[in-house]
């Protein structure tokens, strides 16, 4: 089984790039796309264990339901890991999300729906749901409804 903590300390470099394009379709109304890739040899470290994303989604504010400051939307992302990276899991190998050595490697396909309500002055509060497909790109897993509330104040 592998493990990352019988190697000695040494100093790499994990790289990767990223695209965002979004286009205002209406003065309410936004399309969005991103692309993320990060090479998948090197031990992830921060965020999540993830090599490659695409995304697309859609986003209005509330002008057209006269809630200006409120934004509703829907997302679809799609996730992968490096073949590298899936040996490693499947070896029985652990990341600092991932590994149970059962890998039976599956993109993780999320689709969301969030919707952010302005409260007062700079407290927010949001609402959102994902539906994820694949979760830890393991087809033997899931699929899961994840709901979640969030609150964000600025000051």
């Amino acid at each position: 089984m592998p493990d990352v903590t019988n190697h000695p300390f040494r100093t790499t470099t994990k790289y990767g790039f990223g695209a965002n394009l979004e286009q205002s379709l209406k003065a309410w109304l936004t399309a969005f796309g991103r692309f993320g890739w990060n090479e998948g040899r090197q031990e992830s470290f921060a965020y999540t264990e993830v090599n490659q994303a695409v995304t697309f989604g859609i986003g209005a504010n509330g002008k057209k339901w006269r809630r200006g400051l409120d934004r509703a939307g829907a997302v679809f992302s799609s996730n992968a890991i490096s073949g590298d990276h899936r040996l490693y899991l499947a070896l029985g190998g652990k990341g600092f999300l991932l590994g149970d050595g059962h890998l039976n490697y599956g993109r993780e396909n999320i689709f969301e729906m969030f919707y952010t309500i302005h409260v007062w002055r700079g407290v927010y509060g949001a609402f959102d749901l994902q539906h994820i497909n694949n979760p830890g790109y393991n087809s033997g897993r899931g699929p899961v409804l994840v709901p979640a509330v969030r609150l964000h104040l600025d000051l």
